[in-house]
């Protein structure tokens, strides 16, 4: 598939990603709204005293972190968690799936967090296991009474060594104004003495408070827990996006696995490479109503946009071929239901709007519908003059009520169509068809269906095939150009029925056009016929089926009275002598 199919299928398939996203992301945020909101809150501690030292040691910051990571994993351990839940007197223990950590890349921090649905509790159980990890560590394990005698011995150790340092002080004075040398010596021995009594004291002193400061395995609390104010849990609209993301993707996936099994074909694009060389003569939006009278558009709405379409494709049959218009003309298609037949009829409305001799033979000898299209009955035709040497070929030929209009219908369905065809009665009422009339539009059986199209399509100057996008397949379209080739019938090119708005303004679709007609004096503007969820607002402002009236330009339907007369053999001198 190429870049642009993957844009036409986004543009056919957009309203089902955008109800997809919409039903995804309603259905996400009330499912939220029931969800309970839960709140975390962190409490921050240190690993060692590297910050408390002047010159800190690589091998104790590198020790402190290592310690980070083993503590990370006891505060989720059922001593901590035990011991906070004892300390704040709660009746349940800490879930350990509700703690995480984070040692703080680099650093000596750990960083310990607890959810909970109370933002409060949340904060006093992140502050109590930080605390409970302070007391079961090595440093925190010392009893009070120790603590209390450590710190009184180092009030001590403090007076003594400025008591000591204020003796050394005098000493030295007294050394400095002896006279004698008794005095002198006397006077530092003295100042011997108490220095050494000062470095006793400081070295006792300095173990003591290191013992009381800690080393390397000790935490101490840096930042409390604050209360949260915002839950972290459910995030709304973190929510809300990625399931309208994961409704977007299931979408785009189903339409191109949709698109991807479909092989029928889509595009204009498309068909015109399925059919090798051949020109697009016309494209046909789908005809709205269900009874076969509805289908006859082009002699009902005048003005309607898909009559203009039919009146472009009869322009490009004439250019297609300038130099020898065709007289006589096949209609086909691939399959069944694909609209030739309706084709075939609009086509001759609009060829005798134009002032030509239009006679339609329904050669669709299997399944006819040409006498349904036109409100007539299927009694004699095409098969009846085949089957009649002697008669008068025009004598099957009725009118339609419609000036320049006849046709020939089926009549009597023969046993084997195919023969028949190929007979050569079956081409002496062709000739004598082409004797009475500019044009003769023969409707045929689908090209694949049965051989009947390729034996009358190598009898007619030209053959159109009529793809139907949504409908025919691709290998069908393939298949159908190339059987009509074998059989050295002269293609003229694809019709494309139903096709979307969406390729008006490629393929002379004028469905976007504004008409003017003239009412009563006046000149009204028609704009384009409105579809999709606003067509109802459209229908409301309009003026009925496909935006159009259904009245011709003197306000009156057209009525198709059944005229059994049969078409004199000189309805060709009456039109040119008209």
């Amino acid at each position: 598939m190429e870049l642009q199919d993957y844009w036409n299928i986004a543009r056919k398939w957009w309203g089902l990603a955008a109800a997809c996203v919409l039903i995804a992301s309603v259905s996400a945020y009330i499912g939220t709204l029931d969800m309970p909101r839960i709140y975390e809150a962190t409490t921050t501690v240190m690993v060692g005293q590297s910050l408390h030292q002047a010159d800190p040691t690589s091998q104790d910051m590198w020790i402190s972190q290592q310690l980070a990571q083993t503590y990370s994993e006891m505060v989720k351990r059922r001593p901590i968690l035990q011991g906070t839940a004892e300390a704040l007197g709660l009746e349940f223990v800490p879930s350990a799936e509700g703690i995480s950590t984070r040692q703080v890349p680099s650093t000596q921090l750990l960083e310990i967090s607890y959810r909970d649905t109370d933002p409060v509790r949340a904060r006093v159980i992140a502050d109590e296991i930080a605390n409970q990890l302070i007391a079961q560590s090595p440093t925190g394990n010392q009893d009070a009474e120790r603590q209390a005698f450590v710190h009184e011995r180092l009030a001590g150790l403090e007076a003594n060594i400025s008591r000591t340092e204020a003796e050394l002080e005098q000493e030295q004075q007294k050394l400095e104004a002896a006279n004698s040398a008794r005095a002198i010596q006397h006077y530092q021995t003295n100042i011997n003495a108490l220095e050494q009594k000062l470095s006793g004291y400081e070295s006792t002193y300095a173990s003591l408070l290191l013992s009381v400061k800690g080393g390397t395995n000790y935490i101490t609390l840096v930042e409390p827990a604050t209360t949260p104010h915002d839950p972290i849990s459910p995030n709304v609209a973190e929510t809300v996006m990625l399931t309208g993301a994961i409704g977007l993707t299931l979408a785009a996936v189903g339409a191109v696995l949709i698109e991807f099994l479909d092989d029928t074909v889509k595009s204009p694009e498309e068909a015109l490479k399925l059919a090798g060389d051949l020109p697009m003569l016309g494209a046909i939006a789908a005809i709205d109503g269900d009874d076969y009278s509805d289908k006859l558009i082009a002699a009902k709405q005048l003005l309607s946009p898909i009559t203009e379409a039919y009146r472009v494709l009869r322009t490009n049959i004439h250019f297609s071929c300038i130099d020898k218009p065709p007289e006589t003309l096949m209609v086909t298609s691939p399959g069944p239901s694909e609209g030739k037949s309706i084709t075939l009829a609009n086509l001759a409305v609009v060829m005798a709007q134009s002032g030509h001799q239009v006679i339609v033979v329904d050669t669709d000898l299997r399944r006819p519908v040409q006498h349904k299209l036109f409100g007539q009955s299927n009694d004699v035709g095409f098969c009846d003059a085949v089957l009649s040497p002697t008669a008068n070929v025009m004598s099957f030929v009725v009118a339609t009520g419609i000036d320049n209009l006849y046709l020939m219908r089926a009549g009597s369905l023969p046993p084997n169509p195919a023969e028949l065809l190929a007979s050569e009665r079956a081409a002496q009422v062709m000739d004598a068809l082409k004797a009475q009339a500019d044009v003769v539009l023969f409707d045929s059986p689908p090209v694949l269906v049965v051989a009947d199209a390729a034996v009358l399509g190598s009898r007619v100057d030209g053959v159109i095939v009529v793809n139907d996008l949504g409908r025919t397949r691709r290998a069908m379209a393939r298949r159908a150009v190339n059987e009509l080739e074998r059989a050295r019938t002269h293609i003229l090119g694809l019709v494309l029925n139903r096709m979307a708005p969406k390729y008006g303004g490629e393929y002379y679709y004028p469905y976007h056009y504004h008409d003017y007609y003239r009412d009563g004096g006046r000149v009204k503007r028609r704009h384009r016929q409105t579809k999709g969820p606003l067509a109802w607002v459209a229908n409301l402002f309009g003026n009925g089926d496909n935006g159009h009236s259904a009245d011709n330009q003197n306000g009156k339907s057209h009525e198709f009275p059944v005229d059994e007369h049969p078409i004199r053999p000189t309805l060709r001198d009456e039109n040119r002598r008209a």
